[in-house]
């Protein structure tokens, strides 16, 4: 794993008019790190890494993403990012009258400027890797909620990004499709893809971040690997909240030990 980071963010600062969401964040990300970001709700998780894709612009600090830039005047520049990274978002954000293959090609066409046909292929591709190949002519409405957020994560990986955004990607699903969907973001971290997730999910984190990040008050509280993050926690504020989390089950049961 090289030891130059794909994102670097410096002293980032965000405020939605007079309440200071981030304060002061530093984080580091390198190629094929998976990081896990966990913390109370209003602690500034999500709004951490819709910056990374200029969703949210930040007011003080700086983002880098590899080797661009992200500033609220450079248009190419958050362009050149948003190529390179793609992004799941809680709600599916799928266009309901399109087809499975019509949204998951939608992007790639007319952003990438891609053949019809290629990107039909790619789509394929992508939708065999979430494994819904056969839903590809269905209509969103026609799937249940775990199909629906496997297809918003195909959708992203046509893009072919170098980085991936999951915001709580699970906490919209039911409890019997929560698994699935898990189930394929560890497949893609066991590709080696770049990660950063959003998400309540405990035993997720114990199985596949290389590292957790803490966060409150729209701070970083604490930042480590995954046995040290939850064996020998030292912020007060993290030990309270694993506490609460990990008695109230909110993680999946199958991977709570992993």
């Amino acid at each position: 794993m090289t030891t130059t980071p794909i994102i670097r963010i410096e002293k980032a600062n965000k405020w939605f008019g007079q309440f200071q969401v981030l304060t002061d964040v530093d984080l580091e990300v390198r190629p094929g790190e998976r990081i896990v970001i966990c913390g109370p709700s209003g602690s500034g998780k999500s709004t951490l890494i819709r910056c990374i894709n200029h969703l949210e612009k930040i007011e003080k600090g700086r983002i880098e993403v590899d080797g661009i830039e992200l500033s609220g005047h450079q248009r190419k520049s958050v362009d050149a990012v948003r190529r390179e990274v793609g992004m799941v978002f809680q709600q599916f954000n799928l266009f309901p009258h399109l087809t499975v293959l019509q949204n998951c090609t939608l992007s790639p066409m007319h952003s990438l400027g891609i053949a019809r046909e290629q990107a039909e292929e790619t789509a394929m591709k992508f939708l065999k890797r979430v494994r819904i190949p056969e839903q590809a002519q269905k209509y969103p409405s026609q799937l249940s909620g775990g199909q629906q957020q496997r297809v918003a994560i195909a959708r992203a990986l046509c893009m072919n990004p170098k980085i991936m955004l999951f915001d709580e990607p699970t906490s919209a699903l039911d409890p019997e499709m929560v698994k699935e969907v898990l189930d394929t973001m560890i497949s893609l971290a066991e590709d080696g893809m770049t990660m950063l997730c959003v998400t309540h999910e405990m035993g997720f984190a114990r199985q596949v971040a290389d590292r957790v990040i803490f966060m409150a008050d729209g701070r970083v509280l604490e930042v480590a690997p995954p046995k040290t993050f939850f064996g020998s926690p030292q912020h007060s504020k993290l030990k309270a909240f694993l506490g609460q989390i990990l008695n109230s089950g909110e993680h999946h049961p199958t991977l709570q030990h992993a």
